[in-house]
């Protein structure tokens, strides 16, 4: 008797000695809603946000966005996202129109092959004139070979020539703009169109070097037209430094050639990795927070 009062003891001692037993889960209680399980399945959605190493030289810089409040993207993500889904088979195009920026291919073709990658089933075309503005595109043989193109998403980089004429007029910019976009909508009705912003450009010859300040002002009328017209804007030169640090930085870095107009391939990549960079952003907002 003694002894089984012993052993009762000893057990009791250590079953009280013993942390507290875990509540089981009630199971009408389940970790994971039907909404948060399709929350989850769009997250999944989303590409992988890639990290852009800029030189510590560049200082100032601001957010890394697409300005697109309207979501006049939107279409085009959905697109991606029902590739990604594997729920299309279709190809999506990408075509980036523009003046020497983009005929250089190494900034669009940085951002297309990055794009491509990610998505898979997509193509990144680019169409650049040296010298050209967006008047330059204003033709029926221009708009035609867009149109041939089929895009589903159409990127214009133009800015840069427009303000290095010293007599700009912003007002003439914005009509020029205006023409452009009008023929291409009439042309390739309901196809979302983003603007970029030029990089920046200095003016003057030689060791006469000096700041170009119509860059601002062209910056200024390109979202001032983007605005009106429903257009999206991605602003390279805001976000790499505005007025006060966009040359100075990519001069700093030796990224700008000695025309201090263009820019050497280093900077052209970069160009190209902020651009894609963006452009992720901007897909995984749609898909995780529409």
């Amino acid at each position: 008797m003694l002894l089984l009062l012993i052993l009762v003891l000893g057990c009791h001692q250590l079953l009280w000695s013993q942390d507290a037993m875990p509540v089981p889960a009630s199971l009408d209680k389940g970790i994971f809603t039907i909404d948060s399980l399709a929350r989850y399945g769009e997250i999944q959605d989303t590409l992988r946000l890639p990290f852009v190493q800029v030189p510590r030289t560049f200082l100032q810089m601001r957010v890394n966005e697409i300005a697109d409040t309207l979501d006049i993207l939107a279409p085009f993500w959905e697109k991606v996202r029902q590739v990604k889904r594997k729920k299309s088979n279709a190809i999506l195009r990408v075509l980036h129109v523009g003046d020497s920026h983009i005929r250089g291919h190494i900034l669009p073709r940085t951002a297309g092959d990055s794009l491509q990658l990610a998505v898979g089933r997509l193509t990144y075309t680019d169409m650049g004139i040296n010298g050209a503005t967006c008047e330059t595109f204003s033709t029926p043989e221009y708009i035609s070979d867009i149109r041939s193109e089929r895009p589903d998403l159409l990127i214009l980089s133009f800015g840069t020539n427009e303000s290095h004429n010293r007599g700009y007029n912003p007002m003439i910019h914005y009509q020029q703009m205006d023409n452009l976009v009008r023929m291409l909508r009439t042309a390739m009705p309901g196809v979302p169109i983003l603007m970029t912003t030029p990089p920046g450009a200095y003016q003057g010859r030689r060791r006469a070097y000096s700041l170009n300040p119509r860059t601002a002002v062209a910056v200024q009328t390109i979202h001032r037209f983007a605005n009106d017209n429903g257009i999206a804007v991605w602003d390279m030169f805001t976000i790499v430094g505005g007025s006060r640090r966009a040359c100075l930085n990519w001069q700093s870095a030796n990224m700008m050639r000695p025309d201090h107009v263009h820019y050497t391939a280093e900077g052209y990549v970069l160009q190209g990795q902020l651009l894609y960079q963006a452009i992720v952003k901007a897909y995984n907002d749609y898909v995780g927070y529409r």
